[in-house]
């Protein structure tokens, strides 16, 4: 059952890369703490992903933390070389914290994993957005189908 506003987020083991390579961290240390903006994506590089959904956010991370944003992480069921790959290659700089969630955990335990096998992408996280405060769910914003809409930037400094 996916989690619902009011809900705490699940305190599940990511990795994060550094310039020391890929490092082990937890959810509830990373995301738990003030207000904080969590988005999720089906797959670094992939079209819609890596040409509006992350960029908006790291064009739009000034506005974010003008209205008391004090982290905004990307997390994705890839592996942390992959997401530290894509970030520099999005030029994301200190913007968007990105998490890699290897294992799908984090996603599982949200309740907002999808099958993409029919893409060849095998299990991976729905597109969404929440707000987050001091770890519990203030805002969740799941896109129904395929698009990218209600899980925007935008959308999102719309909610704050």
């Amino acid at each position: 059952m996916p989690v619902k506003p009011g809900d705490r987020i699940p305190d599940a083991k990511v990795m994060t890369a550094t310039s020391d390579g890929p490092r082990p961290a937890q959810t509830g240390k990373l995301l738990g703490d003030g207000l904080v903006v969590l988005f999720a994506v089906p797959g670094a590089f992939t079209p819609t992903c890596s040409d509006y959904h992350l960029p908006g956010f790291v064009l739009r991370s000034d506005e974010l933390k003008a209205k008391g944003v004090g982290c905004i992480a990307c997390i994705s069921v890839n592996d942390a070389f992959v997401m530290d790959a894509w970030a520099r290659d999005r030029e994301v700089g200190d913007a968007v914290l990105m998490i890699a969630d290897g294992n799908g955990e984090f996603t599982k335990a949200m309740g907002l994993e999808m099958d993409g096998s029919s893409f060849g992408l095998g299990s991976r996280s729905k597109r969404y957005a929440a707000i987050i405060d001091d770890g519990v769910i203030r805002e969740l914003f799941v896109e129904p189908a395929g698009g990218l809409e209600v899980s925007s930037a935008e959308a999102v400094l719309g909610a704050l």
